[in-house]
């Protein structure tokens, strides 16, 4: 598979998802961007559903791999619309690709990098920019966003700075949040801290997490029996969130260890196979930076699920 939407060509995750697609025969790529997943669905015989929230990506997409054996969704994929359609396209494979995509992060009009002098936006599709959150919500709110989706233990100082620098000026491009970081976090801040947090900002501003919890149940009660849902993470909460529900799905308790009754009523839909995510091989994850937090995990249905 060539030029991947992915927000990393990981040549070890495509293989895994090649061999774990083999037979499809209805595919859908929740997660279309330029389309290279798709490709290679469609070059093994199956039929397509691409679903991409971006337009300019479904545009991309559809100029590359034309019209036959694939339908084209422009949505996000856990927008109820979105759902239905998957549901009734009865797929026997899924793959979501998470994060932002290489196109997505070197465009910079679209707002997604901390080089200078790009605008606040991050916006995969239509919605509230990244400069309207910051201008909107509250402290405690910026605190946890930073907090919850930035690993940042200094949320609280650097929300604080937030809002006293937004009190002079909006806060619009991106020198005002690198600027904003380094008086909050101090002069040593450097690209690792700008990316972390400028990535918890955009998965605020596409409410990724949410839609990632709303999406998989749905998509898993959507495959026919002994279908397959392959995941791509780039987040630890991402990753988190998947671990969680596949084992979930394993009919593992997944109660808080302390407590005393179960009450998470656990029911067995399949099993995760491979049981530990398969990760990026040790050179594409020392050459290729974009690719080191790469973790894909495959769910499994049973016949009886």
């Amino acid at each position: 598979m060539s030029e991947i939407h992915a927000p990393f060509h990981v040549p070890v995750l495509l293989r895994e998802i090649t061999t774990a697609a083999a037979g499809a025969r209805r595919v859908v790529d929740a997660t279309l961007g330029d389309g290279g997943h798709a490709a290679a669905f469609l070059a093994a015989g199956a039929e397509v559903l691409g679903i991409d929230r971006d337009p300019s990506a479904i545009a991309r997409a559809r100029a590359r791999l034309g019209e036959d054996r694939i339908r084209y969704l422009e949505s996000p994929y856990a927008a109820p619309a979105a759902l239905e359609v998957v549901a009734r396209f009865a797929p026997d494979f899924i793959l979501l690709d998470l994060g932002v995509s290489s196109r997505q992060l070197d465009d910079e009009a679209r707002g997604f990098t901390f080089r200078p002098g790009a605008p606040l936006d991050m916006r995969m599709g239509a919605g509230v920019s990244a400069a309207d959150l910051l201008a909107a919500a509250d402290e405690a709110e910026l605190a946890r966003i930073f907090a919850e989706y930035g690993d940042e233990r200094r949320s609280r100082r650097l929300a604080r700075e937030v809002v006293r620098r937004r009190g002079r000026e909006p806060l619009r491009t991106s020198d005002d949040l690198v600027n904003a970081i380094r008086g909050a976090l101090g002069p040593s801040t450097g690209p690792g801290d700008f990316a972390r947090l400028f990535q918890a900002v955009r998965i605020a501003v596409n409410d990724e997490l949410g839609g990632l919890a709303v999406a998989l149940p749905a998509f898993r009660d959507a495959l026919t029996s002994r279908g397959i849902l392959a995941v791509i993470s780039y987040h630890s909460g991402e990753d988190r969130l998947v671990k969680h529900l596949y084992r979930q799905w394993e009919g593992a308790c997944v109660c808080p260890p302390r407590q005393p009754v179960c009450t998470c009523s656990p029911v067995r839909y399949g099993k995760a196979d491979p049981r530990k995510p398969v990760l990026p091989g040790g050179d594409e994850a020392r050459d290729n930076v974009r690719a080191r937090s790469a973790k894909l995990r495959i769910f499994r249905r049973d016949d009886h699920s």
